[in-house]
């Protein structure tokens, strides 16, 4: 279990201490949920009335905090609360899963090199010619095909399948269950029946790439798929054979992108978008939930919305008309009626 003292927290975000120097925390709460030997933050002024109801043992907030009534928790004063907070939380990850050590119960092809400081789980499976950084975590069952490159300071949580003549960068983070470098969906009909292209190339991840539980990038036909530095990519997102993620792009949950796709950097995808293959997708570019791309969109920073996507005020105007539809419908109706003759 992890201990801190407020004191000791203060320290970790230069912030300066209200209250017990020694009181002690072995947890991370929302302010609402505070219970005795927690830590929590204030920022938002929603959330003020908590401050004097929580049973937190210290709370981080503003510097500008000015209380109108007593607190009984601690309190560490900084300029950003949820600043100092996602540090905190950054703190605690990299001690929870601090793990170090090689598993008796794990496979290490010889050939391998591996660097320091590295975790290698039970059942974990490394192959030939794989080149590990150091502080590498290496989760159980995780399996790593020959000739992978695989850069400082990255993490592979259970289940993490990586094919073969892949390169990931430094500082990545795979969920379990994600896959790169299984084959492209290729296949050439023949007489009616679907022959399938080879898949020869691989997958190039950069640095600092975070890839969610259930995700797949496929490997190229021939060439590399690219995932450029700064990418995050949520849980079951879809990245298709040749495609190239510009740097720092997002895409949200059930995104699918098909096969040799061009998408530029600073890109927001949000959940269950879809785009079409070959085509190209501008910097900066924003897809609304659900959007359908069939065509290049080639203007920068630019936001669309709707299947097929239009940019926003053309899809806002055309749903303003689809919600009259039925008036109109009932209004031509009877204009149809008055104009026919009387019989």
């Amino acid at each position: 279990m992890l201990k801190f003292t407020a004191a000791q927290i203060a320290g970790l975000v230069s912030g300066t201490l209200e209250g017990n120097p020694d009181a002690e925390v072995t947890r991370l709460s929302k302010i609402e949920e505070g219970e005795p030997g927690s830590l929590s933050f204030l920022s938002n002024p929603l959330y003020t009335p908590y401050i004097y109801q929580t049973k937190a043992t210290v709370i981080i907030v503003n510097k500008d905090f000015i209380p109108d009534r007593s607190i009984t928790p601690t309190l560490i004063r900084v300029e950003h609360a949820d600043m100092a907070f996602a540090r905190l939380l950054e703190v605690y990850n990299q001690i929870k899963f601090n793990k170090k050590g090689i598993s008796p119960l794990s496979s290490i092809d010889p050939t391998a090199r591996l660097g320091e400081n590295c975790y290698v789980g039970a059942y974990a499976v490394i192959g030939e010619n794989v080149v590990i950084g150091n502080n590498v975590r290496i989760y159980p069952q995780v399996f790593i095909d020959d000739n992978t490159t695989i850069g400082d300071n990255t993490t592979l949580f259970s289940g993490v399948k990586i094919y073969s003549d892949n390169r990931i960068g430094n500082d990545c983070i795979f969920h379990s269950g994600v896959v790169i470098g299984s084959d492209g969906f290729r296949f050439n009909q023949q007489e009616g029946v679907n022959v399938k292209v080879p898949q020869i190339g691989n997958v190039i991840i950069e640095d600092n790439v975070e890839i969610g539980s259930n995700s797949a990038v496929d490997r190229a036909t021939f060439g590399s798929t690219i995932i450029r530095k700064g990418t995050k990519l949520d849980n079951l997102v879809h990245i298709a054979h040749n495609v190239e993620v510009g740097e720092n792009t997002c895409m949200a949950a059930g995104t699918g992108i098909a096969g040799s796709t061009r998408i530029g950097k600073n890109c927001l995808f949000s959940g269950h978008v879809g785009v079409n293959g070959h085509i190209t997708i501008a910097d900066g570019t924003i897809l609304g939930a659900t959007c359908a791309v069939s065509k290049s969109l080639t203007k920068p920073g630019q936001a669309y919305l709707g299947a097929p996507a239009m940019e926003v005020s053309k899809f806002r105007r055309s749903i303003a008309l689809f919600r009259n539809l039925p008036d109109l419908d009932q209004r031509i109706t009877k204009l149809e009626k008055s104009q026919k003759p009387a019989t």
